[in-house]
């Protein structure tokens, strides 16, 4: 996930627990036993989900390792299900409104799942249906695994926010974030023109090779130092609230700012005055991936099915950095937090 969308303030005094009544068929899961360390992550049988109208159960072959998994981990998000995993791709165990056959390939993302119902930690999951789209391909369950949030994400405000179009030039703000990567791959298979930023002189070829015309380096103040300043069509912002107001002054008129990440931090924006800060005709706008599956917002309208294809047919790389396995879930959380990570890491279910 790419935001912190709850109170900080408002901490969980326990993970909260879901469970149904069940007819005796347990699972494998992995359950946030208490807030802390990796040691809170434990391994244990709980009753398997049971179907439910208008909700998908899905078995699960894979999911993506994320920053919000941590975060509930550690108690520092107001809501955390005692199974944490925000997304998730497997196959439709049952469905009974209908919605998807059963035996499809599918992914699901959020709807409360990890923070208000039990997430993808497991070997099944029961999420909405409005919060699952189909993705069936060939692919490995690994690749497919790494699609889910980053990309759906990623596609939603390139496509839908910025309404980036061919031949347009997009900066990206915090471009070697797993998030950050996939959205340059995505506007560089789109013909875009991207420019990228990161903190780190290091991480210049990697951009450079995933697509980037130019990498430049993050400062506050960026805009008095490019050359495209006033220009630009879109800025896609995953620094956040300490850059967004800059990035709005590398904006040409009817050009989009769209902030979606908070790697500088969650300080609020101090004495933001639109009249006064913001140019005429430029566009500032917000997306969050929490609302996938709300009104407006169902997963399926991002065609994750077109874009496995395109994974499948060489056009857009979307190879995880790492891939664990169910029992590694310990590892993979250190990597995380250790910032080793280096792109999208995922865990596959054998």
């Amino acid at each position: 996930m790419n935001v912190i969308e709850q109170d900080r303030d408002v901490l969980p005094t326990a993970p909260a627990v879901v469970r149904d009544n069940h007819d005796g068929e347990t699972m494998r899961a992995i359950v946030l036993e208490s807030f802390g360390g990796l040691e809170s992550l434990v391994y244990t049988d709980i009753p398997k989900p049971l179907p439910k109208d208008g909700e998908v159960v899905i078995e699960v072959k894979g999911f993506g390792i994320n920053h919000a998994e941590m975060h509930m981990r550690r108690g520092e998000w107001a809501e955390a299900a005692e199974v944490s995993g925000i997304e998730c791709v497997g196959i439709v165990e049952s469905c009974p409104g209908g919605e998807f056959p059963v035996g499809a390939k599918v992914a699901a993302l959020m709807g409360g799942l990890g923070r208000t119902i039990n997430g993808s930690y497991a070997q099944y999951t029961r999420v909405r249906a409005a919060n699952v789209a189909l993705i069936e391909s060939d692919l490995p369950w690994s690749q497919l695994a790494a699609l889910p949030e980053t990309y759906a994400t990623a596609w939603t405000c390139l496509f839908r926010n910025l309404k980036v179009k061919a031949g347009q030039t997009l900066l990206i703000r915090g471009a070697t974030s797993s998030f950050g990567q996939a959205a340059l791959k995505m506007a560089v298979a789109a013909d875009a023109h991207v420019i990228a930023t990161t903190r780190s002189r290091d991480r210049f070829p990697m951009l450079e090779n995933l697509g980037a015309e130019r990498v430049e380096l993050e400062r506050t103040d960026l805009a008095a130092h490019l050359a495209e300043a006033g220009q630009l069509h879109a800025v896609l912002d995953l620094v956040g609230n300490s850059t967004i107001l800059d990035s709005l002054d590398m904006l040409r008129r009817d050009g989009s700012a769209c902030l979606a990440g908070w790697l500088g931090g969650l300080d609020p924006i101090g004495d933001f005055n639109p009249l006064l800060r913001m140019a005429s005709g430029v566009n500032l706008n917000f997306f969050g991936s929490f609302v996938f599956g709300s009104p407006g917002f169902p997963l399926s309208d991002v065609p994750l099915q077109q874009i496995a294809q395109q994974v499948a047919e060489g056009k857009l790389d979307a190879k995880p950095t790492r891939v664990f396995t169910f029992e590694q879930i310990h590892e993979a959380h250190r990597v995380m937090e250790a910032g080793a990570a280096g792109g999208k890491m995922v865990v596959v279910i054998e």
